[in-house]
C-alpha cells in the first residue's frame, strides 16, 4: 500500500506518515518504483501512533515510545511509565476543569438566588 493509499484508507494525515518514515522505524516499508509500500506491521504501528497522538503524546514522545516498543519486552516498564504520566496529566486536567465548572455553577447559582430575592426573575 502506498503512502497516499494508507493516508486515504486509514485517514492518517500525510504529515504523520512522513514523520513515521523519517524516524526510520518502517521495518518492511520499501520503495517500489519510487513509492513507499506499507505492510500490516507498519499499519499497526501507524494505528498506535494515531492513538498516542490522540491521548496527548507529542511527536518526540511518540518516537521514543515506538523505539522502546521495538526494543522488546525489556522496555515495558519505561513505556508503562510514559503512559502513567500521560494518565496523571489527563486526570489533573479533568480535576482542574471540574473545579472550574463548580465555580461557574456557584456564580450562576448566586445570580439566580439574587434574582429570586429581588423578585425580578423566573425560577
Amino acid at each position: 500500500m502506498t503512502i497516499q493509499e494508507a493516508s486515504e484508507r486509514y485517514r492518517i494525515p500525510m504529515e504523520i506518515l512522513r514523520e513515521y518514515e523519517s524516524w526510520e522505524l518502517c521495518g518492511a516499508v520499501k520503495k517500489v518504483m519510487g513509492a513507499w509500500q506499507y505492510d500490516d506491521t507498519d499499519l499497526e504501528r501507524l494505528s498506535l501512533i494515531m492513538t498516542l497522538h490522540d491521548v496527548g503524546f507529542a511527536s518526540d514522545e511518540v518516537e521514543t515510545y515506538l523505539r522502546l516498543l521495538l526494543d522488546g519486552p525489556g522496555s515495558d516498564a519505561r513505556r508503562l511509565a510514559m503512559l502513567e504520566e500521560k494518565r496523571r496529566t489527563a486526570l489533573d486536567e479533568i480535576h482542574f476543569r471540574e473545579h472550574q465548572l463548580q465555580r461557574l455553577d456557584d456564580l450562576r447559582h448566586a445570580i439566580r438566588k439574587a434574582k429570586t430575592k429581588s423578585g425580578g426573575g423566573k425560577r
